[in-house]
Order: C-alpha cells, then structure tokens, then sequence
C-alpha cells in the first residue's frame, strides 16, 4: 500500500463502517477496489466471503486479475468477483426452489423478450396493441429496475390497467417456461430476500463484506440487493462517481449516492480526486463543464502531470469536411510526432455519426476499429445451436423451440405453430410440453402433429445421451445429423459464407467444451455452460478484441472506463451534444455528464470539433456551437481557425500526407 496516496490509503483501511469512495476520472478506483480485497483478506476474513461486484465482465475479469497479483492463488479461493447478474445468477439458481423454480433455468435476452411479449398480445386482450410491443417490453424492464411489480404498479397508479395486466401476463408466462430475464436476476433475489429471512442471513453469512464499483450506475432494484446483503452492519464499500452517471436510459439513478446517506447515518465519504491520467488543462476544462450542475458532493479533480497542451476547437463548414479534416489532421499529429493510430480516439454522441469517418478515413488509408460491433453471440448459426442447446437443457423454453422448430427445415409451418401455441396458452403450458398432449390431436393433422412429435423427441433423445455419455461429441452428431451443415449452404449467400458460418459453430463447440472442464476436474453439466454462455451474451453485446494498431471509433457511452492520448470529440453542437431530446425533456444534465467523460478519456490532447451545417434526413440544416462549448474556460482553448496558418505548419501538413501515401504504396 505505500504506493497508494493518502485519500486511497484512508479508503483501502476503513473497515469498520460503511464507505463511499467518490472517485473521480481516473483516480484509481480499481486499485482501491483490489488493494481492499487483499487488506480484508490479511486482516482475516476469508476470500470466499467477500463479494465485489461490477457492470461488465471485462471489468470484473480485470479487478480478479489484479487481486491475484496481490494475493496467492491458496487465499483468493472462493473470492466472488462478478457483475451485478452474474451474482445475481448465482442466487437464482442456488435458490431456485424457493423461488417456485426448477433447475434447469433459461435466460431470456430482449429478443426473446419481444417474443413472449408478441405472443400474449396474440392471443390476450383487445387493449394490448402489437404495434406497441417493444414499448410493453421496455416499460416491462424499467418497471423491474424501479423495483415495481405488477401489484405495485396498480397500487402507485404508475400504468395503465392494461399494461398491468400485461406484465402479469408476462411474469406468470416466464414462471410456466421456467425462465428468467436479465432485469430478474436482480429483481428475484431481492423480493426473494424480502420474504425470506431465513435465506436472506444465508447469503449474509455467505457474504460479509461487499465491494461494489461504478455505484452510481445501480438502480433502485440493484440498490436494493446491496442494502439487503450489507444489513444493518453496513458491512461495504461503495465506489463510484455522480459525475460519470450516464446511464439513467437503462435505469441508472445517481441518487443512490444520497440515498447511501439516509439509509446508512454512520456512513464514511472518502473523496478520491488526484487524477492519474490527464494533464491539467484536460482537467481544469473538465472542472468548469461539470460545475455547471448541481452536486451532493463536491469535489475537484487535480493532476500532477503538468498543465499540457491548450484543448484545440475546431469548426467546419459541415459534417463531410468535418471527417476528412480530422483524418487530416490526425494523419499530420501522427507524422509529426510518431505515434501509433491505437492513440487515437473519435468519439461521438451517437452511432450514425460513425459512416462519414469510416469513409474518411477508409479514403484515407487510416486503419481504425469501430466498438461496438456485432458480438459473436450475434451471428444467426450461433443463435440456432444456442437455441438446441437451450431447449435440451430446458424444455420450457418457448423463445428457444420457436427459433429452431424450423431449422433446418422441417415442414412445419406458421398454421400448425399458431394452432400450437394457442392450445399451449390455453392450458398454461410449454410450447414443447404441447406437442405430447392428447388434447392437440383434435387441432392438427396428423402429418404435422407427427413432426412435431418427432422434433420433440429427438431433442429428448439427444439431451438423455447428452447428460450419460460424451456431451460435446453427442452434440457435435447431432448437428451433423440434422444436417446443419447443409442448411448453411442452401440458406448463406455463397459457399465460403456457409464455410465461415460452419466454422463458426465449431469454434463454438470447441468453446463451450472449454467451460465445461475448466476451473477443476469436476465437469460443469450442459444446463450450467449454457445458462453461463447466455449471460455472457447479455452483458457483451460488442466484442472484446484487441483491436491492434487501429484508430478507435466509439460513441461517449462505449468510451466510458477507457482513456487514449489523443481524442477527438466530434459533434459538439446543439440538437447533437447535447441531444435534442435532452434539451425537449429537461435531462441536459446528464448529457453534461457525458460531455465530461468524454473530456476525461483524454490524457494529453483533447480536440472539440462542431459543423456549422449537417446533413438531415437529407437536407442541410444550420447548426448552432454546443452551450458545452461556452461553459469552458476560454483561455485554456486554442481556436486554430482564428489565425492564419503558419507557413511551416502548412509544409509539414504536405509532407505528413506524403509520407502517409508513401507509407501505403510500400505496403505489402
């Protein structure tokens, strides 16, 4: 610990009571985090009662990894590490019966989701209207994150009747399909928790001491669950920033941050505010934007890396000019200072504005590399052996046997599906459970009852020899059997797509082989890996490569947590940053907020650009300079367009885009 500075020493060494680590940009919350796991464990309490708890798995891969460089591998056993809903999982399916649960539980992501919400509006009351099934499913979501159940909401008057009713629906649907969302791997433990004391001691004992990161991301339902787990004791620390709070979208409430205060009187507040990764201007200029909004917490961000280089601000006469002078400019910054393109970031408010730099920069034979790309969970082969995988180990599951009833083809069609589903809602059953039932004999012909008997059974078949013998080689037989391969080619636009694709699955395969013997002899059963690989897919929706020597290319949310040399943020206009949205229903403070992380990815030049013209559904329209922009301290600016170019600059500019073109003639 003597490398830590006092704030962080004060954070890492406070056990007795609960704590709140306000952690600014880049003051090495993570270090507190893991150098405070590794104290709890010298100082006697054993690894596997301690819980630290994040949003991402990146993020809890990296906090474990660091743990293990301060602890030996025979004290860190059973150390939790983990998001959110991985613990949450966890207390699911250890808690499954309690909870009216068998064990072999299904997660449903958002598709699925819609599924189910489309099929009871199908065949439910005339209120519900299917045009508006994915609002029903996000109101859906956000009602669990607020901690509201269906009874809840009748009683607060917080929706319609209708939608009430829907939601009830939904729940008691989920529950027949022995299935979970990712929103109830939260909620579930907690009304599980509430009901149950006896249980709730469990986890308690289980659980002694409780370390969650990026706090002021938790909502009402995830706050809940660290109050219930922390007890009165308020055995926890909390890290976290209200400046960083972005995600109010998906049900973030910074509030919590006060909340902790009300909730827990012998509450510590520790302020971590030394920046370790910006130069001072960088932070200054951070500073005065986020002034401008109401704090519970006051706190000021400092760096001892000097004052820097002045933030440049650019303006250009509309968004195609903007991404070709950026390639430029930053093709000139590199030539001049010999960098490599992995420091540099364009970050922007929101995903379409990406095409124009990808050109840009494609014509300018710049490498870059776009977070947030299609996950490999993504790819329709891999939702498809998912899905089998699914419907083996869980029957219920009608989003899965929806998916693959057809795949490859089998014949089946939308009139025997309809009349199947419609029975199955009726007596309150499975899709898969349906199609045995002597009851639906008197709705289907005989040829189509005959293959979705025979479906079922196969898939019954293969799960029984899956579960005795070699699981991974009765699988890969199976899929060679229903000729799977074939599928591919007759469905992919050619022969090496269908190559690719096949591949794909048995990179899958072989993957999930690997989680199911690692970690120890004891192999993993095929209900385990899969309910392990789908929440994977939740939580990492985009992958997690290493992108190599690319620029990189992210809107403000995606950037949050990372930090580069040199960043450009794109766009700073109004309408844009802040969105016009915002500035329609009063949340500009929020994206104020976004505006400051993304200041704070910076750590040694920061460049604002804004368009005085953009493209618009087609049409040029005038843009106004972002209000951010006139929050910042002018003499820390450097507007190049307000002078003349240096003559110098200009020759060195011609020379970078030679060396640059020269450097592309000579590749390989």
């Amino acid at each position: 610990m003597s490398q830590l500075n006092p704030q962080q020493r004060v954070a890492v060494v406070t056990l007795d009571c609960p704590l709140l680590v306000l952690a600014g940009a880049g003051s090495g919350k993570t270090r507190v985090i893991t150098e405070k796991i590794a104290h709890l464990i010298q100082q006697g309490t054993p690894a596997r009662h301690i819980a630290a708890v994040t949003f991402t798995n990146k993020a809890a891969r990296e906090m474990k990894s660091r743990v293990g460089k301060l602890v030996d591998d025979r004290n860190i056993r059973g150390l939790t590490v983990s998001t959110f809903h991985a613990l949450g999982l966890e207390i699911v399916r250890q808690e499954h019966g309690a909870l009216g649960f068998k064990k072999a539980i299904s997660i449903f992501d958002e598709h699925d989701r819609l599924l189910l919400v489309k099929e009871l509006i199908k065949h439910g009351s005339s209120d519900w209207d299917i045009d508006q099934a994915e609002q029903y499913a996000a109101q859906i979501s956000r009602w669990k994150n607020l901690f509201l159940t269906p009874e809840r909401v009748r009683a607060d008057g917080r929706g319609t009747e209708s939608a009430a009713q829907l939601y009830a629906e939904f729940i008691r649907h989920m529950k027949s399909y022995n299935a979970v969302d990712f929103d109830d791997l939260i909620l579930l433990p907690v009304l599980l928790f509430q009901e149950n004391e006896d249980l709730l001691e469990k986890w308690r004992h289980k659980i002694r001491y409780l370390l969650v990161d990026e706090y002021q991301d938790t909502n009402l339902t995830q706050y809940q669950m660290v109050k219930l787990l922390a007890g009165k004791l308020g055995r926890f620390t909390v890290v976290g920033d209200d400046d960083q709070s972005i995600y109010s979208w998906r049900g973030a409430q910074p509030e919590n941050l006060a909340q902790l205060q009300r909730d827990f009187p012998r509450l510590k507040v520790i302020k971590l505010e030394q920046n370790y990764r910006s130069t001072g201007r960088i932070l200054k200029v951070a500073n005065k934007l986020i002034a401008n909004n109401p704090h519970v917490f006051e706190k000021r961000l400092w760096s001892a890396f000097g004052p820097g280089d002045p933030l440049r601000v650019l303006h250009h006469k509309d968004d195609i000019a903007e991404a070709r002078q950026i390639a430029s400019d930053l093709i000139h910054h590199k030539f001049r200072h010999a960098t490599r393109f992995q420091d540099y970031a364009i970050l922007y408010r929101s995903n379409h504005q990406s095409r124009l730099f990808e050109k840009a920069l494609r014509e300018a034979g710049i490498p870059y590399f776009i977070s947030g790309g299609m996950s490999f969970f993504g790819y329709s082969e891999i939702k498809d052996i998912m899905a089998y995988l699914r419907l083996m180990v869980n029957p219920d599951d009608d989003a899965a046997f929806l998916r693959i009833v057809n795949v490859p083809r089998r014949e089946i069609g939308p009139t025997t599906l309809e009349k199947l589903g419609a029975y199955a809602n009726r007596r309150h059953i499975s899709l898969f459970a349906a199609c045995h039932e002597f009851g639906l004999q008197q709705l289907l012909p005989e040829a189509g009852l005959h293959r979705l008997r025979h479906f079922c059974d196969r898939i019954n078949d293969v799960a029984d020899r899956a579960a005795r013998g070699d699981t991974f080689a009765v699988i890969d037989d199976f899929i060679n059997a229903i000729g799977y391969d074939h599928w591919l080619r007759e469905t992919a636009a050619s022969e090496e797509a269908a190559k690719r694709k096949m591949g794909q699955v048995r990179e899958l395969l072989d993957w999930l082989k690997r989680i199911a013997t690692a970690e120890g002899t004891q192999e993993k059963s095929l209900a385990e890996v899969v309910a392990r690989v789908m929440l994977l897919d939740v939580l990492d929706r985009s992958q997690e490569e290493n992108a190599g020597d690319r620029v990189n290319l992210m809107t403000l949310h995606a950037a949050k947590g990372l930090e580069f040399p040199y960043v450009y943020l794109v766009g700073m206009e109004e309408n844009l940053l802040p969105h016009e949205t915002s500035i329609e229903d009063n949340t500009v403070e929020e994206e104020r907020r976004l505006a400051y992380v993304g200041i704070t990815r910076a750590q040694r030049l920061l460049t604002l650009s804004y368009c005085i013209h953009r493209k618009r559904h087609g049409e040029m329209v005038d843009r106004q300079p972002s209000r951010f922009l006139d929050e910042l301290p002018e003499e820390e600016l450097e507007w190049p367009a307000r002078k003349a170019l240096d003559p110098e600059v200009k020759k060195e500019r011609g020379q970078a885009s030679l060396a640059h073109l020269r450097s592309l003639l000579n590749r390989p």
